[in-house]
């Protein structure tokens, strides 16, 4: 479902110049920029996103990459985000996720995930917009305390926070193609 937002849209010619490339970008990979073209109502905003939420935490924090880039992708999944399905399946890959893990987001209990892996991508399903009353048991916190610090648990869980208010953020604006399964609109 291709979005149709009732917001202004800030046509390319008369964006912020920083904002230029991620049009670009946009257009290339999605062939629609209602969400680029919406943020840039608050250019302000767009870059704290680009630039502090994923310059400076998702892609230079404690958590490596390539589990982030898992759980991300996960929780585009279950949310049934088309836009960010496409995009995040590409950056998993260039992180170095294999085709058979991006493939296997869906059943991941059964997919050739290590324990560490399986532990996070179970906290994603906790954290999921989805889950309305997701809470960490004290079983799952063991198993992720067998690989995280408490340290570490609290940035994963503040990566996936801002992750999944910004898909309520995208859906609730209609900035976003979805997926035909989306459980969100």
């Amino acid at each position: 479902m291709l979005p149709d937002t009732p917001f202004n849209r800030v046509p390319r010619a008369a964006l912020d110049p920083a904002l230029l490339p991620m049009w670009d970008t946009t257009q290339k990979l999605h062939g629609d920029t209602t969400f680029v073209e919406v943020m840039g109502n608050a250019p302000a905003v767009a870059k704290w996103y680009t630039e502090r939420f994923y310059g400076e935490l998702f892609y230079s924090g404690r958590i490596d990459t390539k589990l982030l880039e898992l759980v991300r992708l996960r929780l585009a999944n279950v949310h049934g985000c088309a836009f960010c399905n496409r995009s995040d399946r590409i950056a998993a890959l260039t992180a170095g996720l294999s085709e058979a893990e991006v493939d296997s987001i869906g059943d991941y209990a059964a997919g050739p995930f290590d324990e560490r892996q399986k532990a996070a991508l179970e906290l994603a399903d906790v954290m999921a917009l989805t889950n309305a009353k997701g809470a960490v048991s004290g079983a799952l916190y063991a198993r992720l305390k067998a690989h995280f610090s408490d340290a570490d648990l609290v940035e994963l869980g503040v990566v996936m926070a801002v992750l999944t208010g910004m898909a309520k953020f995208i859906f609730a604006y209609d900035l976003v193609e979805k997926e035909d399964y989306c459980p969100l609109v």
